[in-house]
């Protein structure tokens, strides 16, 4: 069903928001990690974005490995749950940004949360 389907793109979502961070932010990431990293995030608008853009990714697959696990037990309560968090969060990312990504995990967090009921 729309389960087997959607959770598997929520986590791939996160893995290539990873990827991608690391491909287009590769030089502020780089210059972060060769001054020292610890606080060289701040205060670079560059640097900045770079981070959240990336760790955004972090987040987004341990989202979908948690639904992954959850339907896996039958916890759809929990699968409901995460859904929700992500379709919230898209949401607000594509009225903010409409030309991003955002769409997309809209549309697979409001699948996966309609086939939970």
């Amino acid at each position: 069903g729309v389960q087997t389907c959607a959770l598997p793109i929520l986590f791939g979502l996160g893995v290539a928001h990873i990827l991608m961070g690391l491909v287009k932010h590769r030089r502020p990431i780089a210059q972060a990690v060769s001054e020292g990293l610890f606080g060289k995030f701040a205060g670079i608008d560059e640097r900045r974005i770079a981070f959240w853009f990336t760790i955004f990714g972090v987040l987004l697959t341990m989202a979908g490995h948690v639904a992954v696990d959850a339907a896996g037990a039958g916890n759809l309560a929990l699968v409901r749950l995460v859904a929700g968090y992500v379709l919230a969060v898209a949401a607000i990312g594509t009225a903010a940004l409409p030309k991003s990504p955002f769409p997309l995990a809209l549309g697979v967090a409001a699948a996966l949360l309609a086939a939970t009921f």
